[in-house]
């Protein structure tokens, strides 16, 4: 939304005329007109954070996502076990990010490598972050929890889960996202003047978390499950692997268009704010405009996915396979997440084909190698996330970055490499891709060794076997059989069988004496 214009006492009186009471005429009118322009402020203020709000529940929503997709992914007897963690990823987040992480993420005034103000949230509000900020923020750290526990599904500890939660959103994730999302970050595109230079006078471009979000849980996974080994069976004697199927693709699907739901929340949401005005000459042009295209190139990038990975999967497999088709969907949509604001729709579609395949060549390796990751997590979030970085410093529009991130200096800012604008961007890609992977695997790959090391990790051999819902959860999710004795038939009750028209019904006594079968109620 455009600033309001002023008014100004001294400059009106004289377009009053000579009248005695053209001074307090004057004050009488400027003070309205500041009283309607506060107004107006506070109204952009609360659209602002309302849609900030709705943008946090759709995000966090996608644990819903998370919690359906991870169900349907693994075996019945570790459906509960998976669920409960989903449950742990955001409580223990919620308190770890509230205590540490969002400091440690936007504690400003700071340094480039970590915040150091506002620990419990203190001086929240202010004139940079209120509340609503603070929950968004929240949202996105659980989510990269969130991933990292589909990789290391049906054979961790519980109280792993735990420790690694609280330390990924706590203390890894933060500063990821203080680096490039803070003002204060070293790698950030928004960095201040008086904080320092922009990284390759760019700065690196992760709008909405392809290398924050993704990559980090991602690469959080990739540790957890090789430290930890393959689930037992995964592979034979021989070195073959074996398709250890989810038990339920229903769940699968459901929590794919959960997360693709929410996934509005995450990419768009991501302005921050609705009503502002790029001051063009297109009164109905402004940043609601880029929101809605950001939500459009969303869309084309996991369609396009979904649809790669269909008819490539049918011809390297020969079937057509809905968890593959879903787990492409949403690694197009993973990729998508760090330029979605500042390509053309055409070019998400480019993302998503790439996308599709970037996640089917990781799944090949992964088998080669020997890698087990039950929701193809890793490969998924952090192979399509970091195709998604590199996608953003080759298609980057050099109008949309303006727009958004702004020009700097006389020369302007570095956009997409095969749109013009020079490799400056794309180095600051690469440079954060790099970064990334070292600084999880730096943090997070000595965590889960010495929980390993400590039996605090992998649950026992036995405990795997038989499965986690029944040896540390007190039953399966699932009820195979109704001990309730009301809800069975009282003795001797049965139903007739439906004989052909013109003959007599069998009695039951009867029908059993000559050895037929009854068809009982129950």
């Amino acid at each position: 939304m455009a600033s309001f214009p002023t008014c100004s006492p001294a400059e009106l009186t004289p377009l009053l005329g000579l009248a005695a009471n053209a001074t307090a005429a004057a004050d009488y009118i400027c003070n309205r007109f500041t009283a309607t322009s506060d107004k107006f402020t506070n109204t952009n203020y609360a659209i602002d954070n309302t849609y900030l709000l709705f943008s946090a529940y759709l995000v966090f929503a996608m644990q819903l996502g998370f919690a359906m997709l991870c169900a349907g992914s693994v075996r019945a007897k570790n459906t509960m076990n998976i669920m409960l963690t989903n449950v742990l990823d955001a409580a223990a987040g919620g308190l770890s990010y509230y205590i540490f992480g969002f400091a440690f993420a936007f504690g400003g005034s700071s340094n480039g490598f970590i915040g150091k103000h506002n620990f419990g949230l203190k001086s929240i509000p202010s004139a940079v972050y209120d509340y609503s900020f603070f929950l968004y923020q929240w949202a996105f750290a659980i989510a990269a929890a969130g991933i990292t526990s589909g990789s290391i599904a049906e054979r961790t500890q519980f109280v792993a889960y735990l420790i690694y939660s609280s330390f990924l959103t706590g203390f890894v994730y933060p500063l990821v996202s203080h680096w490039v999302w803070s003002s204060d970050g070293w790698a950030s595109a928004t960095r201040k003047p008086e904080s320092g230079g922009l990284l390759f006078e760019s700065g690196a471009i992760d709008f909405a978390g392809s290398g924050v979000v993704h990559m980090v849980g991602g690469i959080a996974g990739l540790w957890g499950a090789l430290i930890e080994g393959p689930r037992i069976g995964r592979f034979d004697r021989s070195g073959r692997s074996v398709a250890l199927r989810g038990h339920s693709g229903s769940l699968v699907v459901l929590g794919t268009f959960l997360l693709w739901f929410g996934w509005y929340g995450f990419n768009p949401g991501s302005f921050l704010q609705i009503a502002k005005s790029y001051d063009t000459s297109n009164v109905f042009y402004g940043q609601w405009s880029a929101v809605g295209r950001t939500a459009v190139t969303t869309t084309l990038a996991g369609c396009t996915a979904g649809l790669t990975t269909l008819f490539s999967k049918r011809l390297l497999v020969g079937h057509w396979n809905v968890t593959d088709v879903c787990n492409g969907l949403l690694g197009g949509l993973a990729a998508i997440t760090s330029g979605c604001a500042v390509v053309e729709p055409w070019a998400a579609i480019v993302c998503g084909f790439i996308a599709a395949w970037v996640l089917i060549g990781f799944n090949k390796l992964a088998e080669k190698f020997k890698y087990d990751d039950p929701l193809e997590a890793a490969q998924l979030h952090g192979g399509c996330g970091a195709w998604g970085l590199l996608f953003t410093g080759l298609f980057a529009k050099k109008q949309y970055v303006y727009e958004i991130y702004g020009a700097v200096g006389p020369a302007g800012r570095p956009y997409g490499l095969f749109m013009g604008g020079g490799g400056k961007l794309f180095g600051a890609q690469i440079v954060q891709i790099l970064v990334i992977i070292g600084w999880v695997s730096a943090t997070m790959g000595p965590l889960f060794y010495i929980m390993m090391k400590l039996k605090l990790l992998r649950v026992s051999r036995e405990d795997e076997m038989a499965g986690m819902d029944m040896t540390r959860h007190g039953g399966f999710a699932y009820v195979y059989h109704d001990d309730e004795a009301s809800s069975h038939p009282p003795a001797g009750f049965a139903m007739r069988r439906i004989e052909p028209s013109g003959s007599s019904p069998t009695p039951v006594s009867e029908s059993r004496n000559n050895g037929e079968s009854t068809n009982n109620v129950v």
